[in-house]
């Protein structure tokens, strides 16, 4: 009886051990700004994934294995960023998620690539983020859900000067991102192209809130519109205090004034200013998204992060699906060749050339400030 008792726990355990191997998690790196200015961002974003995992693990997870996250706040600063890249790959994760912001997206690449761990960014719209500036070659493990800065810029001149009707164009910017110095950039060359003028550009210096100087320039120059690239810190700032100098001009921002912040703290000032971002809630596509965000949650989801790390979570399911392996190697070659794959927003289809979804729309919002909220406009799908 003693021996058969053996036996019978020896078996036991190998059984047990091997359901517990088939069991053993797929592990998924997240790095996320859960702390500092983007952190509204970043804890609407980890909610969202955390949501989704627990029904794709639910419904048999991955390769019949549950999806685990390995989740670090990056802080939304650089050096920290590049730290917690490190950490990922040394803890084997088989893909990450993030990093939202562009330049931190750049820093991280190049650590993900030596571990050849795919990264799909969720909000980081630098086309260097998924190009190499210097060779000018894609890189083989970066990937993003988003649209890029040269469409956001150029939609956001468009609208300027078919919408609103400007013809005189100032620009103020972060001399220290490279969020801003882009996309400055872009909407310059596509307000020019299309045949107006920016007659006044101003830099201020990251962490710098005092633009009186700047906007005391511009206010001489009369423009018609002025685009801010900026946080909704920076913004809401620059609004008051361009109305405190008196300034009528039309203000327009980008994706990232999409914080119920600067509501908050632009006020007066910041209402009526329109911005371009990826999404809206209004939007059809993402209606049972925002109700089952809601009923989790107890809120809207702080667009566009979550909608964007569902969309790369998604991306990375469907391309481990389709290499039928974790191998990094593999699993980036399905990530280049995903085609009308169902996402969170809508369909998505990857350029093999640049890593990039291809036809990804921009919505324009208004915001709007008795409401508390931001206002549907239009939708782009292309600029030609």
């Amino acid at each position: 009886m003693r021996r058969t008792g053996i036996v019978l726990g020896v078996l036991f355990l190998l059984v047990f051990a091997g359901a517990g191997y088939a069991a053993d998690p797929i592990r998924i790196g997240h790095t996320v700004s859960l702390t500092g200015g983007a952190s509204m961002w970043g804890q609407s974003e980890a909610n969202a994934l955390d949501m989704l995992v627990k029904k794709i693990n639910a419904e048999g997870g991955l390769l019949g294995r549950p999806i685990e996250f390995v989740r670090y706040d990056n802080r939304n600063d650089a050096v920290e960023t590049v730290n917690v890249a490190k950490r990922l790959v040394s803890d084997g994760v088989i893909a990450v998620i993030g990093p939202a912001q562009s330049g931190n997206a750049i820093a991280s690449a190049p650590v993900f690539e030596r571990g050849k761990v795919p990264m799909v960014v969720t909000t980081a719209t630098n086309p260097y983020v998924t190009i190499d500036q210097r060779s000018g070659k894609v890189r083989p493990f970066a990937f993003r859900p988003c649209f890029i800065d040269p469409f956001q810029g150029t939609v956001a001149a468009r609208f300027a000067m078919t919408d609103l009707g400007a013809k005189r164009g100032a620009i103020l910017y972060d001399v220290g991102s490279d969020y801003g110095q882009w996309l400055s950039k872009y909407f310059e060359d596509a307000f020019v192209a299309k045949g107006g003028s920016i007659v006044a550009k101003e830099a201020f210096r990251s962490e710098e809130l005092d633009y009186r100087a700047q906007l005391g320039k511009m206010k001489e120059l009369n423009p018609d519109v002025i685009f801010i690239p900026t946080s909704q810190k920076e913004a809401a700032m620059a609004a008051k205090q361009a109305r405190d100098l008196g300034i009528k001009a039309t203000l327009l921002g980008t994706d990232n004034w999409g914080s119920p912040d600067i509501i908050d703290l632009g006020g007066s000032a910041i209402n009526g200013g329109y911005f371009v971002n990826l999404t809206d809630l209004a939007d059809p596509d993402i209606q049972d998204f925002v109700a089952e965000y809601k009923a989790a949650y107890g809120s809207d989801p702080v667009l566009p992060n979550p909608v964007m790390a569902q969309d790369a979570l998604l991306m990375i399911v469907e391309a481990v699906k389709k290499a039928g392996t974790t191998d990094g190697d593999k699993v980036a070659e399905a990530l280049a060749n995903l085609k009308d794959i169902k996402v969170t927003s809508g369909t998505l289809t990857i350029n093999p050339e640049d890593h990039n979804p291809l036809d990804k729309p921009a919505v324009i919002q208004q915001v709007d400030v008795e409401g508390k909220t931001f206002r549907f406009v239009k939708k782009y799908v292309s600029v030609e």
